[in-house]
C-alpha cells in the first residue's frame, strides 16, 4: 500500500515537473502559454466590440477598456486589436493606447504599449523592425499607414518619446530586454497615408 502511494506521488511529481519544464521552454522560445490563451479570449471580445463600436469610439472619445483599433505589422506577424488604456488589466487584453496621447487622425504622437512575453506577447519582436517597415492602424473612422523610422532602447521613465514633433508620429513600446522591465524598446514611425476605414465582418 505504501509503495503504491509512493509510486503515485512520484508519478504526479514527474508529470508536474515535465509540465513546468514545457511551460518554461514555451515562455523562453515563444510566449507564456496560459496568459496567451487568456489574451486570445480577450482578443475575440475586442474584435466583436471593434466590429460594432459604440458611437463614442467613432467620435474619438473612447473610454478605458474600449476596443479602438486593429494594428497590423506584417514584418513581425502582428495582427491584434488595440484597447484604450495601458493599465495591467488593459494590457492583458492586447496592445494598449496611452489615453494621454492623441488618437490616429489627430495631430501629435500616438503611443501604444504591449507585452513581449505574456498575454499574447504582441510586441515580442518589436526589436526586429527595420526602417521602412509598414504599420497600419485600422480605426472605425479611418485607416492610418505608418513607416518605421527606427527602433531605440530607452530608460523605463523616458516619457519624452510621447512628445509631439513636427509631424504625426506613432510610437510602439514594450519592456526590454525580454523578461525584464529595466528599459523599453521603442519603435518610432511616421504617418505616410490616410485611407477610408476598412469594413471588417464578424467571423
Amino acid at each position: 500500500m505504501v509503495r503504491a502511494v509512493l509510486r503515485f506521488v512520484a508519478s504526479v511529481m514527474m508529470v508536474s515537473g515535465a509540465l513546468l519544464i514545457t511551460d518554461a521552454v514555451l515562455t523562453l522560445t515563444w510566449q507564456e502559454p496560459v496568459s496567451a490563451y487568456l489574451a486570445q479570449r480577450q482578443q475575440t471580445k475586442l474584435k466583436e466590440a471593434y466590429i460594432h463600436p459604440p458611437q463614442r469610439v467613432v467620435m474619438k472619445r473612447p473610454l478605458r477598456g474600449d476596443s479602438i483599433a486593429k494594428i497590423l505589422i506584417p514584418a513581425i506577424g502582428v495582427s491584434k486589436y488595440v484597447v484604450e488604456g495601458t493599465d495591467l488589466d488593459d494590457l492583458r487584453k492586447g496592445p494598449g493606447h496611452y489615453p494621454k496621447t492623441p488618437l490616429p487622425g489627430e495631430r501629435g504622437t500616438v503611443a501604444i504599449a504591449g507585452h513581449r512575453t505574456t498575454y499574447g506577447a504582441p510586441f515580442r519582436k518589436l526589436n526586429e523592425l527595420h526602417p521602412g517597415d509598414r504599420i497600419t492602424l485600422e480605426m472605425p473612422y479611418g485607416t492610418f499607414v505608418y513607416r518605421v523610422q527606427k527602433t531605440q532602447v530607452v530608460d523605463n521613465d523616458a516619457w519624452w518619446i510621447t512628445k509631439s514633433v513636427g509631424y504625426n508620429r506613432l510610437v510602439l513600446s514594450a519592456c526590454h530586454p525580454l523578461y525584464s522591465a529595466a528599459q523599453r524598446i521603442v519603435a518610432f514611425a511616421r504617418l505616410v497615408k490616410r485611407q477610408p476605414p476598412q469594413v471588417e465582418k464578424a467571423s
